[in-house]
């Protein structure tokens, strides 16, 4: 008891030293606790929906896919005749059946042609109004579609695009265009989480996106009352046969489900694993906090122990501070979280996801997890200052406060830094130098963990000698004040160190990311330069493919020297070792993508590929199979007949541009796919004449304008769009990096705060003998920008190794230019120094505030 009231009066004592502490434990626990409640009102949302909008029993397609998105390479989705119905009502238990039709592979624009997509990467779904949809949807303005001149949308997306009754909207699918005029406007019983979704009357639909009447994409069926969906399911399968597939309700919001996942996981686990690293960053910031409250009770401490206090009680009562801490921090900490999660709900709703607040999720596991991942973590942070405190000797009581340094411990710390650092060293190499990149990643994950542990361990010998220097260059010219600021972060190295390191994993993840993503572009760009021969990549959106007529309109754009079309489809193989290889993908394309993409050949010449009844292989399928110039490869096209096609080229796999492609030419998948079941272009390529590229790509985007689902670009375009996708990731890996740096600009306000208190009798007597107060703030400035230029240098050449490890890796798949992003790490070093600057304000303000007589009478 005696303890318990001791570590009380302690820690209400310190609240001031402890509240920066509790507040990385706080930011650190609400981090967890707003990721697991974000990503539990997702699947809640996503769960009410899929159950609210599937039927008892929904039969679709043979060849469609789990989750109803169905969209073939012909661009049109697999359909039933409209008798599929009639057998299905005939089934025993059925209380109702209906045809339905839908495509997600549907541009859809206003009346300027813009288009009305989720910008969240939800789909875009057309399709026919039906007796499911008006169960889960309520008509708010206007009527259902009752004609082909009218189409009903969904609320969200006809308040995010201005929407309103009689406005012009034109659906662009495989079939052609259609245009209707708003006639309603329904929204979701349930949250929509940002689909885009469009209704037609159901012959409308039929023609829309099938380009005829008479057949379905899916039929809804409604169970008789006392009849389970599982034994409805068995009905339908019996009346159909197993030509078609037959889901439960259940069935299709599992997939569906699924389908959703595993986005769902790799967000969770990546915002997770940044919660992590903040609360690695912590743990520096918590031993900070307790080694320099222990060292200041050290004469304390001495007197407990002298009138009778054990070692193991004096171990308790620093534990039971810890213990105090992490429960309120990981508390307030919890509560944080619901508000982050909010936050981030909102967030989603301005980037097209809605999630609503009705949805909020908080499961019982949410605060538990919190509570023990911050009362745990903060209790193990404070165990060597605890351990530390407990062999404080009754002796210490006639000492000057301050523990000595430990030189042996000091020594054995070194010894073990060195050694982590130089295995961590040596697995980078071996990484650098492996021949597969699956093996290297292994040593490069070794070698990230082990130099990261080593310089933790190692700080104290860096600080000293690195402050030194940055104290030769930075604060030798501010004359007496920078030499103390130099001795004062000298003065503790361990305490520099491990402040030092705090700052030092949130920068060094931000370099390394940096050099990778950078490499990245600059490989990708050098690729494009050396094998893209053609000036212009006309794509489509949204799943969509490239219709004849879109194709022609290309090739009649005046200024062209070329076009190849390129369509890739799927056949089962055959490859002379026996093997049978089903869903394999092969590639069709004119003999001009052999100029268009110069793809190296290790054996053979790619022009020969396009040959009659010819194909390409890439080198790793060669040797899996036994394959070399000549053989024969029995090739059962979809939809088609069987080819037996002769190997000409065999492709390099040193490429990233089209890795692993084989490739026939399109008069040979002609030739054995009817021309009704030929797949649609995914891209076309085109190359300008001589001397007009520039008109040529204004004649392009002209002849293209009525088709706002193609997007042109040239090169630069195309490079353009690449460093700006990795760009955004990277800026928003950024943006959860903060969090960890934030808790590290805490740890060094919280260093500098308590490094005020242990000097107040020092501050005190330079202050009496002349220093101003002016001088003595900016002695405590300097003494943070060197800390914090410390742990930049650290880890920017330590994220800077594992960059370039790491892009030895990416070498392996051909992505083979290192480039290192100056400019960001010259931005992130400078940054470091106003984050010292930022970090010393409040400490340096209380410094400058002490009374001069208090301050040199303190004990």
């Amino acid at each position: 008891m005696t303890v318990m009231k001791t570590s009380l009066r302690n820690f209400f004592a310190h609240k001031g030293r402890m509240a920066l502490s509790a507040i990385a434990v706080l930011l650190s626990v609400a981090f967890v606790s707003g990721t697991l409640v974000f990503t539990d009102t997702m699947n809640t949302t996503f769960d009410k929906l899929f159950q609210a909008t599937a039927s008892d029993v929904t039969v679709s397609a043979k060849g469609s896919s789990d989750t109803g998105q169905t969209t073939s390479r012909t661009g049109k989705p697999p359909v039933m005749p409209a008798s599929v119905v009639g057998e299905v009502r005939g089934a025993q238990g059925v209380r109702k059946a209906e045809g339905t039709v839908f495509s997600t592979s549907v541009t859809v624009v206003d009346a300027k042609k813009d288009k009305l997509s989720p910008s969240s990467g939800a789909p875009t779904i057309v399709g026919s109004w039906n007796g499911n949809d008006a169960r889960t949807m309520k008509i708010t303005s206007g009527a259902a579609p009752q004609g082909p001149d009218q189409v009903m949308v969904d609320e969200d997306t006809a308040a995010k695009h201005h929407l309103k009754l009689g406005d012009d909207i034109g659906m662009i699918s495989v079939v052609g265009t259609h245009h209707a005029r708003v006639s309603g406007i329904a929204a979701f019983k349930v949250t929509n989480p940002g689909a885009a979704i469009f209704y037609l009357d159901t012959k409308t639909a039929q023609q829309t996106l099938i380009g005829r009447t008479g057949v379905y994409t899916n039929v809804n069926v409604t169970a008789a009352q006392g009849v389970t969906n599982d034994q409805l399911k068995k009905n339908v399968t019996a009346a159909l046969g197993h030509g078609y597939r037959v889901q439960t309700a259940k069935e299709v919001a599992d997939a569906n489900q699924k389908s959703v996942e595993s986005f769902l996981n790799v967000m969770k686990y990546a915002m997770l694993g940044f919660a992590g690293i903040a609360f690695l960053v912590g743990i520096f910031l918590i031993i900070n906090t307790f080694s320099m409250l222990v060292a200041q009770r050290t004469r304390e401490i001495g007197l407990m122990r002298a009138i009778g206090s054990s070692r193991k009680q004096v171990n308790r009562s620093v534990l039971i501070e810890a213990l105090l801490l992490g429960v309120i921090g990981s508390v307030l900490g919890v509560g944080a979280g619901v508000g982050i999660a909010v936050g981030l709900m909102k967030l989603m709703g301005r980037m097209g996801m809605h999630l609503s607040t009705d949805d909020l999720t908080v499961a019982w596991t949410t605060p538990a997890v919190g509570l023990l991942l911050g009362v745990v973590v903060t209790v193990l942070a404070a165990y060597l200052p605890a351990r530390r405190a407990g062999k404080v000797s009754p002796m210490a009581a006639l000492r000057d406060a301050g523990a000595p340094a430990d030189a042996k411990a000091g020594a054995v710390r070194a010894v073990i830094g060195l050694v982590l650092t130089a295995a961590g060293g040596w697995s980078l190499y071996v990484a650098a130098t492996a021949d597969k990149a699956k093996a290297g990643s292994g040593w490069l994950g070794l070698g990230v963990v082990a130099t990261l542990i080593g310089f933790v361990v190692i700080g104290p010998l860096l600080a000293a000698g690195l402050v030194r220097v940055l104290g030769a260059v930075m604060l030798r010219i501010f004359g007496p004040v920078g030499r103390m600021a130099e001795r004062n972060a000298l003065r503790n190295p361990r305490r520099t160190g491990a402040t030092g390191a705090a700052l030092m994993i949130g920068l060094a993840l931000v370099a390394c990311l940096s050099v990778v993503g950078s490499s990245m572009v600059a490989s990708a760009t050098d690729q494009l330069d050396k094998t893209v021969g053609t000036d212009f990549i006309i794509s489509p959106d949204n799943q969509q493919l490239i219709k004849p007529q879109e194709v022609q309109a290309v090739k009649s754009a005046p200024g062209l020297a070329r076009v190849t079309e390129y369509r890739p489809t799927q056949a089962d193989f055959t490859t002379p070792d026996g093997r049978k290889l089903k869903d394999t993908a092969i590639t069709g394309a004119d003999p001009t993508y052999a100029t268009d993409l110069r793809t190296k050949t290790v054996a053979g010449d790619l022009k020969d590929a396009y040959r009659p009844d010819s194909m390409s292989v890439h080198q790793k399928f060669a040797e899996d199979h036994g394959i070399h110039l000549g053989s024969k490869i029995s090739v059962a096209f979809r939809d088609g007949s069987t080819a037996h096609l002769t190997v000409r080229a065999i492709t390099s796999d040193d490429t990233v541009i089209d890795k692993g492609a084989m490739y026939t030419s399109l008069a040979t998948m002609a030739k054995y796919i009817p021309a009704d079941r030929m797949p649609l272009d995914e891209l076309v390529f085109a190359s300008a004449k001589d001397g007009q590229q520039a008109a040529a790509y204004k004649a392009l985007k002209t002849a293209l304008h009525r088709y706002p689902e193609l997007t042109v670009r040239d090169q630069t375009d195309y490079k353009k769009a690449l460093k700006d996708q990795i760009g955004q990731l990277l800026n928003m890996i950024y943006g959860l990096l903060a969090l960890a740096i934030i808790v590290a600009v805490l740890g060094v306000v919280n260093t500098l705060a308590l490094s005020v208190v242990e000097r107040t009798r020092e501050i005190g007597l330079m202050r009496a003998i002349g220093l101003s107060r002016r001088q003595l703030r900016r002695m405590i400035r300097l003494e943070s920008v060197v800390i914090a230029v410390f742990g930049a240098l650290l880890g920017l050449g330590l994220g800077m190794g594992w960059g370039a490890t790491a892009q030895k890796l990416l070498a392996l798949q051909g992505l083979k230019v290192l480039d290192i992003p100056w400019p960001t790490i010259i931005t992130v070093f400078i940054g470091s120094a106003f984050v010292g600057l930022f970090a010393a304000l409040v400490p340096a303000f209380r410094a400058g505030r002490m009374n001069v007589l208090n301050a040199i009478a303190t004990d």
